[in-house]
């Protein structure tokens, strides 16, 4: 068990990773997002193995249906981890690994999979789960003449024409 919390805390350390150890093997990593700010994982050395929690997003306003069919469908694309929904519906990415494979090339791909999966996702589940409030925040920000810079991404939504798929703004 103390060869995991060593390889744990040795990759996190040369990926320069923030985080901190708020009790002896649990780990709580912040990793920099490009569409999410940032995601927090949490890391738990058990007796037998190391779990993964990260959280998402929160439960959807709309179109839980659909939401809940594209995790499932991206579920069936995941190494080492899977979306779930917790008893409020909130979207997490949960796994699990005997801490046998608690290698730093596996701590280092599992955290990986869990941003690219978090932070990579969350245009699309904000657009699916919450498009009604993203066209009140729009409708509310330029009524005001208040910047709507952040809302960019979802230029379908709002009518501004740009979408995340033409790439960055200047």
């Amino acid at each position: 068990m103390s060869d995991a919390r060593t390889v744990i805390e040795r990759t996190l350390a040369e990926a320069a990773i923030e985080w901190e150890s708020p009790a002896d093997g649990t780990y709580v990593v912040k990793l920099p997002g490009t569409r999410k700010l940032s995601t927090t994982v949490s890391l738990v050395v058990g007796n037998h193995s190391l779990s993964v929690n990260a959280f998402v997003v929160r439960r959807p306003d709309e179109n839980h249906e659909a939401v809940h069919r594209w995790l499932l469908e991206r579920n069936t694309r995941l190494y080492g981890v899977a979306y779930a929904v917790d008893h409020l519906g909130d979207v997490y990415l949960v796994g699990r690994l005997p801490l046998a494979a608690v290698t730093p090339e596996e701590v280092d791909r599992i955290l990986g999979v869990v941003l690219e999966n978090a932070d990579g996702s969350f245009n699309t589940l904000l657009e699916m789960g919450f498009a009604s409030a993203i066209r009140k925040e729009y409708a509310w920000r330029t009524a005001r003449g208040e910047s709507t810079r952040n809302l960019e991404a979802f230029g379908r939504l709002t009518g501004e024409g740009r979408t995340e798929a033409d790439g960055p703004s200047a």
